[in-house]
């Protein structure tokens, strides 16, 4: 199947994820009309005169993602709230999605009702018809989500758009999201991000899969700018420690940046929880972190990677 004779041996621990992605992106067919595609958390399309189409895909896996010994009902709850976790970070609200999943033969039924039992709460939740799928058989379960959402072009967000002198904030305490059951239970922010983008409307926003630094990352390197982050104001879940906060992932909060004028109306309201966490300082693309003496230190992006 593999031809070892290829010059290109490089695997892919070597080449990492996001090298991965880059990689693909560059060889990939974008059309004119595309609005943005691979580098967001869901790619944006033309609809109507006023609006934007969203549309974005997740794969979860047994074994990456959850377990078997985890609840069904949780597992399919997270599959769609991640998708939903996506759509939030765009300023949109999400309208479809295609559910398909792979079973094991020896799958019970009773664990697939339950997984779609989880999916079916909260789409109904959120207002999201399931129009459709596919089921295929495999040897672990995998869950595939495709979703449409739609923004308005005027509340639509970018990683890209970060400005020096940005205020950062976050919606919710990182870290310890496996051991807490935070990545099976968590809310996606789809009401916070409405009340956002429709009041202060963020300049970059993204959610926290991979961890705070690794996300915030992201913005950093689409918008090409460098942040420095106050260690003392990272919110964290109970028991959490900074590196935790900065590095476990699967928080699926939201982390955006408003101007110091938006921030000052974000402190004034209580519709929303907020925590502010750092600031945008330049030009580049470096992660610096202030301790309680006001030293700065450098930080790397690290998160969690697949590869």
């Amino acid at each position: 199947m593999f031809n070892m004779s290829d010059k290109n041996k490089k695997s892919l621990t070597a080449l990492g994820e996001f090298g991965l992605i880059a990689r693909l992106a560059k060889k990939t067919f974008v059309a004119k009309h595309v609005v943005k595609g691979i580098g967001d958390d869901t790619a944006v399309l033309p609809l109507t005169r006023k609006k934007y189409l969203l549309f974005s895909t997740d794969l979860l896996c047994e074994g990456v993602h959850f377990t078997k010994k985890e609840d069904p009902f949780l597992i399919g709850r997270k599959a769609l709230a991640c998708s939903l976790s996506d759509i939030a970070a765009m300023g949109g609200v999400a309208t479809s999605a295609v559910v398909s999943v792979g079973l094991p033969k020896s799958c019970p039924v009773h664990v697939v009702d339950e997984i779609y039992r989880g999916i079916n709460t909260l789409a109904r939740k959120f207002k999201t018809s399931i129009v459709g799928g596919d089921t295929v058989q495999n040897k672990t379960i995998i869950i595939n989500v495709a979703m449409l959402g739609e923004v308005e072009k005027t509340k639509l967000v970018l990683r890209s758009g970060a400005k020096t002198g940005d205020q950062i904030f976050v919606t919710g305490p990182l870290g310890r999201s496996l051991t807490t059951k935070k990545h099976l239970l968590f809310t996606p922010r789809l009401n916070e991000a409405a009340y956002l983008v429709s009041h202060v409307k963020p300049n970059a926003m993204i959610d926290i899969s991979d961890g705070l630094a690794a996300d915030l990352g992201h913005i950093l390197e689409e918008s090409k700018k460098s942040a420095v982050l106050d260690e003392v104001a990272i919110p964290r879940m109970k028991g959490a420690s900074l590196t935790d906060a900065l590095h476990d992932g699967e928080d699926f909060e939201l982390v955006f940046m408003l101007s110091r004028k938006q921030a000052s109306k974000i402190f004034m309201q209580k519709h929303v929880k907020v925590f502010w966490i750092g600031e945008i300082i330049g030009q580049g693309r470096g992660l610096s972190l202030r301790d309680a003496k006001g030293k700065i230190k450098k930080i790397n992006f690290k998160g969690y990677k697949h590869f």
